[in-house]
């Protein structure tokens, strides 16, 4: 079996950045970027225009910004295998990682597999609908875009999460409406205590988006009332999910030690996690920022790391 120095699992802005410290620190890592699992290049393949990336004046696709990263780990000699890990055993080292058709013994590891935001399946916002094209799940990384400025805006959910991203949309917003399908929120008092005397910002109590209507962009939202069971039409330039992620962790059957909301847990101020030279970068332990730039920047953490561990071991 083959053995690595390092082996990167996820690709996305950490596990790109990681594999071009690794491999410029001559560590050869090899990087399992996925496939069935999602794209590789994580969450920003599905976004369009990108504009809060630094060195991008102009903005740049999400595309675009991942096949920069994934070329530029391969100019410094990443292997990059476009598979899914299976399995991995952190039981004894070095340890083992399966991916669909390759296995390797790893001395080191690095876990970027990202998490998946959580959409409902509602009419109009499914891929190849209206998704990325008004309708998005992340508000810091799209509400300033040009499309939804001095617009009405919709945003489902009713968490902390959701008062948050709903107060960052009223600097760009005329209009901010909450759709909760029930008569209170789950947000902390403070939270809806700030979201509910901003007044750019509705709540629309007992209601449900159905469906999401436009042409090249939304333009529309069919909202259910389950009180009334009426159905009223409302323009709209985009709908929000805030409901949530789920970091991208089944595939390690417990081998780490999570947050009770799934993220892996890792010490303060590092990457490392509770497995020795293993080591989590990104949005799959980071449930807080959830950016292009803080995930490379811990992309760059997690290989610095593993370099000074491997070398303190003379691995």
């Amino acid at each position: 079996m083959k053995r690595a120095k390092i082996v990167i699992i996820g690709s996305g802005p950490a596990g790109y950045t990681s594999a071009i410290y690794a491999a410029r620190a001559d560590m050869e890592p090899v990087l399992f970027e996925g496939y069935f699992s999602g794209p590789a290049g994580g969450q920003l393949m599905t976004t369009t225009d990108v504009e809060n990336y630094p060195g991008f004046p102009s903005g740049v696709t999400g595309p675009e910004l991942m096949d920069n990263f994934r070329k530029q780990a391969l100019r410094f000699g990443t292997t990059i295998l476009t598979e899914d890990v299976e399995e991995v055993d952190f039981s004894r080292h070095p340890y083992l990682i399966k991916g669909k058709t390759h296995q390797y013994h790893a001395d080191s590891v690095i876990i970027a597999t990202g998490a998946t935001a959580k959409r409902l399946d509602i009419q109009g916002t499914r891929d190849g609908e209206f998704w990325q094209r008004g309708v998005t799940a992340c508000a810091v990384c799209d509400g300033a875009m040009p499309l939804f400025r001095n617009k009405d805006l919709y945003l489902i959910g009713g968490g902390d999460t959701a008062m948050e991203e709903a107060l960052f949309l009223t600097k760009f917003a005329s209009k901010v409406y909450i759709v909760h399908r029930r008569d209170q929120l789950r947000a902390s008092k403070i939270m809806q205590d700030r979201a509910l005397a901003h007044s750019k910002i509705k709540v629309l109590w007992n209601s449900e988006i159905v469906n999401v209507k436009g042409d090249d962009v939304v333009r529309s939202v069919s909202i259910f009332n389950n009180k009334t069971n009426q159905t009223t039409e409302h323009e709209a330039a985009g709908v929000f999910f805030a409901v949530g992620h789920t970091p991208n962790t089944e595939f390690l059957k417990g081998q780490i030690s999570l947050h009770d909301n799934g993220y892996i847990k890792v010490q303060p101020g590092t990457c490392q996690t509770n497995v020795d030279l293993v080591f989590a970068a990104g949005d799959v332990q980071d449930h807080v920022y959830r950016q292009a730039i803080t995930a490379a920047g811990m992309g760059c953490m997690a290989a610095l790391e593993a370099e000074r561990a491997l070398s303190a071991k003379g691995l």
